[in-house]
């Protein structure tokens, strides 16, 4: 059912975007803990990154993201939509550890 906006003020257009916009960030917010759910801290993952995949260990929940520590030790923050389960549960060959922080998107 369209909603006819035509009539109302500013004022009140302001107020509805600002219902949307909290409506669309709850939506949001939802949908990544549901995405997040499939995994569990101690769970083996893989991800893409620069046409290849990352593989390792989800450590966290953060409020949009799942933090991953990859085989070679760097910390990683993923959208749980971007990661998958990695059924061999070996690990790669471990490489030179680094404490990088890194944030894809």
């Amino acid at each position: 059912m369209p909603m006819d906006i035509d009539g109302l003020s500013f004022e009140e257009l302001l107020e509805l975007n600002q219902r949307v916009v909290a409506r669309l960030k709850m939506l949001e917010s939802m949908q990544a803990h549901l995405e997040m759910m499939r995994f569990h801290p101690g769970q083996r993952v893989s991800f893409a990154h620069q046409g290849g995949r990352l593989m390792g260990t989800v450590v966290k929940y953060n409020r949009k993201t799942v933090t991953v520590v990859t085989d070679n030790h760097q910390s990683w923050n993923v959208p749980p939509h971007l990661l998958s389960p990695v059924k061999d549960a070996r690990p790669t060959q471990p490489q030179q550890p680094t404490s990088d922080k890194k944030q894809l998107r």
